[in-house]
């Protein structure tokens, strides 16, 4: 049961309430000790808001209590030298615990479990120590959506947890475990949770996807336009579990999609070619997605990646065709020498490996398991239980 809590804070103004939901998921933590993930929420910074609902504890990196917060208000931590100053406690590394199981404020959110401030000497990075279940809940609405069937969603919390412990055992490092960015995966704190996606981790509770007694890299995308790719033809190292399989998007809104561009408006996002006269694909994937292309300008000619094209037009992935569109002159009907503009044609959302979620979600509608979407998309896979 949700029990609503407003709290009312001072520092972010008189009137501004906060509406918390207060979770006992008994079906989630257990008795056993739970694991911890270190998620970083603010890297670099000079300053951070930091608060909590409840009173709570605020202690050295070596847990010697240096003082109190009282709760519901804001307080700034600050970067001062090789320290990190909250409410004249000044320590390298602070910590603040909430008691009563209270959530604490991070930046301009709410978040489970404890926050750790360290001065890194480039700045303030807060960590957020969360509960490896309770981060997922949280995942979860971001990167998929919460009305989608519950299998769907239990595909994205083995997918997403298998991940996380992926990352923070290969890009973690003393401070952190992994990010909060689409760099990592996207976690909101708590408010992106949902019902159903905390029903979904409840349901997958400790479940991951391992090849070879390892746990996988479980990468997803939204779409991949028909097709998912072999990894080493989008990246580098070949995966024996991230192989292109046929996928079930059609029909979703990124199945297909188009954009136009002036060639002066390529001129602004492609540097050093000009006014856009041709574009060509050098190098193309099986599955069609764009490697390299040649730009050919009237002012240079450059090689692009198809990825660093996907980011400076603002494409949905790389799996396009380029078609110029000539201009005709009315009064003698010739076509001009050079384009009037491009059209590009494509399919999908994202990198193309690992699970497509419009295709678990399509899957799901069909009355597949997300034991089968999983396999599916991770070939020769196991679903694990976790060992802490």
């Amino acid at each position: 049961m949700a029990l609503p809590l407003l709290l009312k804070n001072k520092l972010f103004g008189k009137r501004q309430y906060w509406c918390l939901s207060i979770l006992i998921w008994m079906t989630m933590v257990g008795p056993a000790k739970a694991l911890e993930l270190r998620v970083a929420i603010v890297e670099g910074a000079s300053q951070v808001k930091v608060g909590s609902s409840t009173q709570a504890k605020v202690m050295d990196g070596a847990g010697r209590v240096l003082g109190e917060l009282r709760p519901r208000e804001g307080f700034y931590a600050r970067s001062s030298g090789r320290s990190v100053v909250v409410t004249h406690k000044r320590a390298s590394q602070i910590v603040i615990e909430p008691s009563a199981g209270g959530v604490v404020y991070i930046g301009d959110r709410w978040y489970r479990g404890r926050t750790k401030l360290v001065n890194t000497g480039r700045g303030l990075t807060a960590v957020n120590y969360v509960d490896l279940e309770l981060y997922l809940a949280s995942v979860l609405g971001k990167e998929m959506y919460p009305s989608w069937p519950l299998e769907a969603l239990k595909t994205q919390a083995v997918a997403s947890r298998s991940y996380a412990l992926h990352q923070r055992q290969y890009r973690g490092n003393s401070v952190f475990d992994v990010g909060d960015t689409t760099a990592w995966q996207v976690y909101n704190g708590m408010a992106t949770e949902a019902l159903s996606t905390q029903a979904a981790v409840a349901a997958t509770t400790g479940q991951v996807l391992t090849y070879r007694g390892q746990i996988i890299e479980a990468v997803f995308h939204a779409a991949s336009g028909g097709h998912t790719e072999n990894v080493e033809h989008v990246w580098t190292s070949a995966l024996p579990y991230l192989r292109g399989v046929p996928d079930f998007d059609a029909g979703c809104p990124v199945y297909e999609w188009t954009m136009n561009f002036a060639p002066s408006d390529l001129a602004r996002r492609i540097s050093g070619v000009g006014n856009v006269i041709s574009m060509t694909p050098q190098q193309k994937t099986p599955q069609g997605r764009v490697v390299t292309m040649k730009v050919v300008g009237d002012a240079g000619t450059r090689i692009l990646k198809g990825s660093a094209l996907r980011s400076a037009l603002g494409l949905k992935s790389t799996l396009f065709t380029v078609t110029p569109q000539p201009e005709l002159f009315a009064s003698a009907g010739r076509v001009a020498s050079k384009p009037a503009a491009f059209v590009v044609n494509g399919r999908g959302s994202g990198h193309g490996l690992g699970m497509s979620q419009w295709g678990a979600h399509n899957q799901a509608m069909q009355g597949r398991t997300y034991q089968q979407i999983l396999q599916h998309y991770y070939q020769g896979t196991t679903l694990s239980q976790m060992q802490h």
